[in-house]
């Protein structure tokens, strides 16, 4: 790897975006580190570097993916710092935990925008100058909701599913340029993603599906005690993807998403699903019967007819 090469890191302020960004930096690579909170987030960066404020390796840059006059300011700002990068990172990301019936369609609409949209228009104003430079890796953060639509997480898994779909029809575009492709399909990893303060939750815990939330929150949180892997290693894997020459590469970092990538291949989707459900607890299907409406009774004196 060429210590000059730079790379873009979205959502760099913390979690799988911090350890990044940190890791790739003690790497040798110049990190331009995009987020929302430049001071907080910079801050977090130099602590986990020990990279000096005139560190020209580390750059901070504000960036709202929902916001499009952000996102043209993030781009002057990177292409005056370091020209044309080599590397776009998309990582940043928001999640949420409901069924279909209680996520409301405006959390939906900010997902989209901020896990698809926000990533598209970074994308395609930065394409311009990598094409130029002949050479270059974006790298699509995707999950294990992108390989399988998991229930209680219907707007998530949607939007990694839309994120996995885009970078396949992208790398068919920009291979010609020497720009390759790479999606990272994540395991569990101790982040605030995962946990109550990193997740919008529209979870009706007395409604319908209370059943439902009971056992996955249950089984869902001993799975993430036993499962959960520090974010130092999927900074490694990363660092890997983007060490890749292949024009398209789709890889698994995390050895629970290794082993559903394996079993989305070798199991037909029935069978997908009710292994899904059995992990899940959730209860077979027509387990559940309807409340019966209450009869409406007409008035004594009233005429049927």
């Amino acid at each position: 790897m060429m210590t000059s090469r730079t790379v873009v890191v979205t959502g760099a302020s913390r979690g799988l975006g911090l350890a990044s960004a940190a890791h790739l930096h003690r790497a040798g690579w110049t990190v331009v580190a995009a987020m929302r909170s430049v001071d907080e987030g910079m801050a977090r960066l130099r602590d986990a570097t020990g990279a000096g404020a005139a560190d020209r390796r580390l750059i901070g840059v504000r960036l709202d993916l929902t916001d499009a006059e952000s996102i043209s300011g993030a781009v002057k700002d990177i292409e005056q710092a370091v020209g044309a990068p080599y590397a776009l990172v998309h990582n940043a990301g928001i999640s949420a935990a409901g069924m279909v019936e209680e996520t409301p369609v405006s959390l939906w609409e900010r997902m989209f925008a901020t896990n698809v949209f926000g990533p598209v228009a970074l994308t395609r104003a930065l394409l311009p100058s990598m094409r130029a430079a002949g050479a270059g890796r974006i790298v699509l953060v995707s999950s294990q909701g992108g390989v399988r639509g998991m229930p209680a997480t219907a707007p998530y898994s949607a939007v990694k599913g839309a994120l996995e779909r885009w970078g396949e029809s992208m790398a068919g575009e920009v291979a010609s340029f020497g720009i390759g492709v790479s999606v990272l399909v994540t395991g569990t990893y101790d982040t605030d993603i995962i946990t109550d303060a990193g997740t919008t939750d529209c979870r009706v815990l007395d409604g319908p599906y209370a059943r439902h939330h009971q056992t996955m929150d249950r089984r869902g949180r001993a799975a993430m005690r036993y499962a959960a892997r520090s974010p130092e290693a999927f900074a490694v894997g990363l660092e890997k993807a983007l060490q890749s020459n292949k024009p398209f590469d789709r890889r698994a970092v995390g050895p629970d998403a290794r082993m559903l990538m394996v079993a989305s291949r070798l199991l037909p989707p029935s069978a997908l699903h009710h292994m899904v459900r059995v992990m899940m607890g959730i209860p077979r299907f027509g387990a559940i019967r309807p409340v019966p409406a209450t009869a409406t009774r007409l008035p004594a004196d009233s005429d049927p007819a």
